[in-house]
């Protein structure tokens, strides 16, 4: 047992604690695990019992707690890093599945972790010492400076130490050396609850768990850190809840950052007397969202590690280049440049709350409001910023002492709600953000607003129709304008960005950036922060005399804005022509002069042109004189921020062979400027190095930008022609392994320098500062220099994190909307069902369009013959019911009576849409199967006439229909009516063995059965008659003699003579133990031989379903009948169809022209069938050249069956016998999963869960034709199912949790159900959807039209259910 921990010494009294918390609460180093809350069995805490999955007794406080709205008296404590008001369910039903959980949680690190063996331990109490109140209350209250008089009067704590993640027992294998550390504590006034989650450095060592339950997962998950409320309803609605992790790096940096200012230490108030509508995080440190990347310069950079990094300075490799200071990015351009990563810390509520902010909720304590005159406002991002008229505010944290966590603030000026501005003496007054709200389209950024301040109008882009000479020269009357109608702000305000002002002209609008962002007011950019461009490549080449083409090729550039780097890669282009493309430098320089350090009065291409212009150039190379021209079109700024451009390049270019280098030196070109065009022309030198090689060679670049102007505004007469752009370090290269060419340059934009002496620079001029990356330099005298934060990050300066406004509540996305965090910002989305309103934040309801199914104005049959489905808009079409046929607009009954659907010993009865069965007199069923009666008077020969008459009206059959002579007795001489073979038949109609004739030749000769065969006596027999022998011939009463029966086997009783003394053997008369039992009680015996299979009898573990429809899923080992009332699950009839032990049952779907079902069973890698005909038995089909067989889908026109196998990554078909077997696809599938069939239109549509790059995708049935249907916003998308009827493919995803439908030809896309749990499997019948669910372990159903949940049904044994197939009594129809 290990010793008991406090501060890593022998136990503190309170006295030391104490003393030291204004030495730990005054730094921001990592929390050591000394430092943790003092822990112990000295100090009384429980230990919880080792294992996988356990649960603490319950732990009674002596003072209740406040969670969300409620109090709880009592806690319980489980091994998988998790705290609950209630004993937790079974692990399978929560530990693999991401938040929310279905019970109240408070989980600190909820993973599968397991402590069996002594790795680890878990420790819990109930604490009132002052030592362990006083530092909660300290933390508390630097986390929540309004709650500066939190005095907890109790705490429950709970320490998970050294613990393990579970892992599976391999022969062989040591178990993982990983192991964490980590304690969640909760302090509570009586009043107000907050919890504490501390992690110390070095103490999560592993960041998540392998799910056990999937068999086929290969990923691991990580840990889920936040609190939930627990489900409102059951499966209605959920509870509120806060999410604090979604990926590996965000599990990573839970101790690395903090949100009270020491990293690893993490506050939150999660209850309270007053209401509190979800829990509120600390407001002091940084967050999750943005750590910088930990991994060491030098060592490889994988993918995942991309998509969770942002770039700065700390993850930049360095190459070496001829020992000068080549700097480029690291990995794949896929990989590096396009790291924008997931959202980790979010707020997740799923109920209506204010915006999340310490200042909107009264103080728990004062119970009472802050004005905003009385804020002491620290400059979190530089203002406090007006919400909406009623005067909602987000305020900041008031001062903090020294002692405390929070770093001290500076208080700004006030700054009025209204307040105009007015930056230029002739122009009209710029209206404040209250009276003209920004506007941005929806799924854009949305960074905070700053109201404009006196700065210098930059030149903007116009709203006017441009036009674009072919040639390239200085012609600076490019573009044409027509001014006539004067456009303004009033009408046209939304043109500009979000991150801009309109002001209004004598002759029109103009946009101009606000302060703290640069562009030309369409598009601004946050000073300081850095910048990303994703592009498209494609070029038309002779690389001497050699033709190379390429087409759309990735290009990437990460710039870093504060001092002028650019880094540029471009992906797979061929090796000749990047070889020879080394020397042109100027495709990335582009992004150089676009983002250069702009120097006092001088202004980069961005202040300028924004992100829309065009960029020609045209080089010569010497001595060839080869020409190539290259055309780089900007097209915009993405959702994130993300700079859109297109480069293409035409001509000759000189070969360069490979291995050589390029180099070129610093160099300076002039650019001039004129109303919409800047122009360069200018020569350089490079060299071609190998070796002792080296050549010197050139070039002569003409250079033409074109761009919009906003003419409006007075001209500026202080703005240069000219400027000098001057390049410091250029760099170019080639990895042929990586297929990667990259360009890095540094550049600074500033006035035409003359030739004198040098004088010394400003550090932000020349970008030799040391802010950070996403900070600004802001110039002093001489050499001086400050350093700001960029918008949108917080910090001193020279280190600066990402601000999460959605966590923090400092943004401006209303109710029902979602707030999204963002390197340096935020974006709102509206939830499903809404809309923005004109202020681009308020989500409204979308008022839905008129439906003609609705409303009555449709025009197709009556609702009980048919239904009408609408497609949007007016569009509707019409589709007869079951029973009925027609177009849909005229419905006629369909007489289901001369299809001969009922047993040939039954009388249908046609009705309207529908018919009916029942039995003749003599038999009993249901109308579709008809059994004769058995108390009739029928010989065994007659009775198996006349049920092998019944089964051979049904389609398929082949069963023999046995001959009975007048007396009712089986004839001698039995033949088959369909397949000519003949045999004899003993007086119980049973073949006699070797009579067989096959077909065409002479029957058999039958007459009285011949004696039969002796065989040799069996040890039953032997030993009875040894005993008979003994006895004498005759045994007494009380004498035991050995039961056999007629195969000579022991029958499973056994007793002594004709006494009452009786007991079970096995097979081999051995008696089993426990079974002997005492005079009038008889042991129940189980039989040692199986008995014969007598056809027609049907198999023990197959129940053959009754006629109409009803679902089949697959549950492990099962298939399980759920029968349909019309629409609704008939839960109470529900059964198993069929039992195969040892099967993992996956894929399931129904042949509906025989009546067979088929599955595919990942367990015995096979994939089998069984009629649903009564005495049918299951049959292998294919039983090689499969791994994890999945998907299943069933073409009853074509008869053919198509499957997925995600482990052989293939698509494969064959006919429902499994012969003419074929691959169809066998590229470019990872994870194939599920797969739907339309027979109709002869298209094939199948799922990849491929967890980098999901998509659905089509092709038709024979494998022509693929392409990706869907592969955007999706995540794993597990079920799909087409409708013949509504001609929708639809699918469910366990990623997005969204339920969606689209067109066969991917379009009309929409969602029908956004808040799914974990579906795996979907089928569509009717009006509703019916999907298999593993958080529900059942099977859940979903109404088309109101995308609402109708109904569950859970079976009894709790397990994963995989594959889920609808089955009718007709073949579907459906129209091309």
């Amino acid at each position: 047992m290990e010793g008991d921990r406090v501060a890593g010494r022998p136990v503190l009294s309170p006295l030391p604690v104490l003393l030291l918390l204004p030495l730990l609460l005054s730094r921001a180093a990592a929390l050591h695990p000394d430092e943790l809350f003092p822990y112990g069995e000295s100090w009384g805490d429980q230990l919880l019992q080792e294992g996988d999955d356990e649960s603490s007794a319950v732990v009674k406080l002596a003072n209740p707690l406040h969670f969300y709205e409620a109090r709880f008296s009592n806690l319980y404590v489980g091994t998988n890093g998790i705290i609950s008001t209630q004993d937790f369910p079974r692990e399978t039903q929560y530990v693999d599945y991401d938040f929310p959980t279905d019970f109240p949680a408070i989980a600190p690190f909820l993973a599968d972790i397991d402590t069996s063996h002594g790795r680890g331990r878990v420790l819990y109490r109930e604490d009132t010492s002052p030592a362990v109140l006083g530092l909660a209350a300290r933390y508390v209250r630097a986390g929540f400076p309004r709650s500066a008089h939190f005095t907890p009067t109790h705490a429950f704590l709970a320490t998970w130490e050294q613990v393990g993640a579970y892992e599976e027992v391999k022969r062989g294998a040591l178990p993982s050396g990983e192991l964490n550390t980590f304690q969640a504590v909760l302090a509570s006034d009586g009043s107000d609850s907050y919890a504490l989650f501390l992690y110390p450095a070095n103490g999560l060592q592993f960041l998540g768990t392998r799910p056990k339950e999937s068999y086929n997962v290969q990923l691991q998950l990580p840990a889920r850190v936040g609190f939930c409320r627990g489900e409102a309803d059951d499966l209605k609605s959920e509870g509120p809840y806060f999410s604090l992790t979604s990926t590996e790096q965000s599990v990573k940096n839970l101790y690395q950052l903090s949100n009270l200012g020491i990293p690893g230490v993490w506050a939150f108030h999660i209850g309270s007397t007053s209401l509190l509508d979800n829990v509120r995080p600390a407001a002091v440190g940084g967050d999750l969202s943005t750590a910088r990347s930990s991994v060491p310069l030098g060592r490889s950079f994988s993918h995942a590690t991309a998509l969770e990094s942002d770039y700065n300075e700390d993850n930049l490799d360095y190459y070496d280049v001829n020992e000068e200071e080549a700097e480029y990015l690291p990995g794949e351009p896929e990989e590096a440049l396009n790291g924008h990563s997931s959202i980790d810390v979010s707020f997740q509520s799923k109920v209506d709350t204010k915006p999340l902010e310490e200042s909107t909720t009264l103080d728990p304590h004062t119970k009472e409001g802050t004005s905003l005159g009385e804020v002491e406002d620290p400059d979190l991002k530089g203002q406090v910023e007006s919400w909406d008229e009623r005067g909602t505010r987000s305020p900041a944290p008031p001062e903090v002492d020294r002692d405390s966590l929070a770093p001290s603030w500076e208080t700004p000026p006030p700054y009025p709600e209204n307040r105009s501005i007015q930056p230029y003496p002739d122009g009209g007054p710029v209206p404040s953000e209250m009276d003209v709200p920004p506007a941005h389209p929806e799924e854009e950024i949305v960074l905070r607003n700053y109201p404009a301040s006196g700065h210098t109008t930059p030149l903007s882009r116009g709203t006017y129709e441009v036009g674009l000479e072919d040639n390239i020269g200085s012609n600076t009357e490019v573009f044409t304008y027509n001014a006539a109608n004067k456009e303004t702000c009033e009408h046209n305000h939304r043109q500009c960005s979000r991150h801009a002002f309109c002001t209004d002209y004598a002759t029109g609008f103009c946009c101009h950036c606000q302060s703290k962002f640069y562009g030309n007011g369409k598009h601004c950019l946050p000073e300081g922060a850095p910048h990303r461009v994703n592009g498209k490549v494609s070029g038309h080449l002779r690389v001497g005399h050699t033709p190379v083409h390429f087409t759309d090729v990735d290009l990437h550039a990460y710039v870093v804005g504060n001092d002028g780097r650019a880094y540029t890669a471009i992906s797979h282009i061929p090796q000749p022509a990047a070889q020879a493309l080394l020397p042109l430098t100027p495709i990335g320089g582009l992004f150089g002069w676009l983002f250069a350090l702009e120097k006092p009065g001088s202004e980069n291409g961005f202040s300028l042109a924004g992100a829309a212009f065009t960029h020609d150039m045209e080089v010569t190379f010497y001595p060839g004189e080869e020409r190539v021209h290259i055309t780089q079109t900007a097209e915009g700024l993405d959702p994130e921020n993300y700079l859109s451009i297109k480069t293409n390049i035409q001509g000759q270019v000189p070969y360069i062979p490979a291995n050589f280098t390029a180099h070129i030196s610093p160099y300076k070109e002039l650019y001039h400027y004129s109303d919409s065009t800047v122009t360069s022309t200018s020569s350089r030198d490079y060299s071609l190095t190998f070796g002792a090689i080296n050549q010197t060679w050139s070039y002569r670049i003409h250079q033409n930008i074109t761009y919009q102007v906003c003419r409006h505004a007075p001209r500026r007469p202080a703005f240069p022609t000219t400027q000098q752009l001057s390049v410091d370090r250029v760099f170019a290269l080639y990895n042929d392994e990586e297929r990667v060419l990259r360009f890095a340059v540094t550049n600074q934009i500033g006035p035409v320098e003359e030739d004198s002496d040098p004088t010394p620079v400003n550090p932000c001029y020349d970008g030799s500062h040391m802010c950070d990356t996403t900070a600004r330099c802001h110039p002093g005298t001489g050499v001086d220099y400050t350093c700001e934060c960029a918008s949108g990050y917080q910090g001193d300066g020279r280190n600066c994190v990402d601000e999460n406004e959605c966590a923090t509540g400092f943004h401006r996305c209303g109710p029902n909307s979602v707030c999204i965090n963002l390197p340096g910002t935020y974006r709102c989305e509206c939830r499903s069902g809404y809309e923005f309103a004109d202020d681009r934040h308020t989500c409204i309801l979308i008022t839905p369009p008129p439906n003609p199914c609705e409303d009555g104005s449709h025009t197709c049959a009556p609702a009980g013959q048919a239904r009408c489905v609408h497609h949007g808009g007016s569009a509707f079409s019409c589709a007869c019911l079951p029973g009925y046929a027609g177009d849909g607009h005229q419905c006629t009954d369909i007489d289901e009576c001369s299809e001969n659907r009922c047993h040939p010993a039954a009388t249908c009865y046609n009705t309207p849409g529908s018919f009916s069965c029942r039995c003749q007199p003599g038999y009993y069923g249901d109308g579709f199967q008809c059994i004769p009666d058995s108390t009739s008077s029928l010989t065994p020969c007659e009775e198996q006439q006349r049920h092998a008459q019944a089964q051979y009206a049904h389609p398929g059959a082949r069963f023999h229909i046995p001959q009975c002579d007048e007396q009712g007795n089986f004839l001698p001489l039995q033949c088959h009516g369909s397949t000519g073979f003949c045999w004899c038949v003993d007086p119980d109609g049973h073949e006699v063995p070797g009579t067989q004739t096959p077909p065409g030749s002479t029957p058999p000769r039958c007459g009285p059965p011949p004696e039969p065969t002796q065989r040799p006596p069996t040890i039953c027999e032997r030993w009875r008659e040894n005993l008979l022998e003994h006895y004498g011939g005759t045994p007494r009463d009380d004498q035991y003699v050995p039961q056999c029966d007629d195969l000579g086997h022991f029958t499973p009783l056994q007793c002594h003579g004709k006494s009452d003394f009786c007991w079970c053997v096995d097979k081999d008369g051995r008696e089993v133990q426990g079974t002997r039992s005492q005079p009038g009680t008889t042991p129940a015996c189980i039989p040692t031989v199986a008995p014969p299979m007598v056809r027609p009898t049907p198999r023990p573990d197959v129940t053959p379903p009754s006629v109409g429809t009803f679902l089949l899923y697959t549950q492990g080992q099962q298939i399980g009948y759920l029968p349909l009332n019309g629409t609704r699950l008939q839960k109470d009839a529900a059964k198993t169809l069929l039992s195969l032990h040892g099967s993992i049952i996956v894929g399931i779907d129904y042949d509906c022209r025989e009546r067979m079902v088929y599955w595919t069973d990942v367990a015995g890698r096979t994939i089998s069938r069984a009629s649903l005909e009564l005495g049918a038995e299951p049959e292998t089909i294919v039983n090689s050249g499969l791994i994890s067989p999945e998907g299943l889908a069933i073409d009853h026109i074509r008869r053919t069956m198509y499957w997925t196998d995600s482990v052989m990554d293939k698509i494969e078909s064959a006919l429902l016998d499994g012969s003419e077997r074929k691959v169809l696809f066998h590229t470019d599938l990872v994870n194939p999963r599920a797969i739907a069939v339309d027979p109709i239109r002869g298209n094939l549509y199948w799922t990849d869960w491929n967890r980098e790059a999901p998509k659905i995708e089509t092709s038709s049935l024979d494998g022509e034709n693929r392409r990706i249907l869907i592969n955007t916003d999706i995540g794993l998308p597990n079920g799909l199912t087409f409708d013949p009827f509504s001609k929708l493919l639809c699918w469910a995803d366990a990623g997005t949790k969204k339920l969606e439908c689209t067109l066969p030809d991917g379009t009309g896309r929409r969602v029908i159900h956004n808040n799914l749990k974990y579906p795996f499997s979907i089928v569509s019948y009717a009006d509703h959807f019916y999907h298999t669910d593993w958080r529900r372990d059942g099977v859940v159903s979903v109404n088309k039209h109101s995308g609402q949940f109708t109904d569950e049904y859970l079976p009894e044994q709790r397990s994963h259910l995989y594959g889920i197939t609808a089955v009718y009594p007709y073949c579907p129809t459906g129209r091309k």
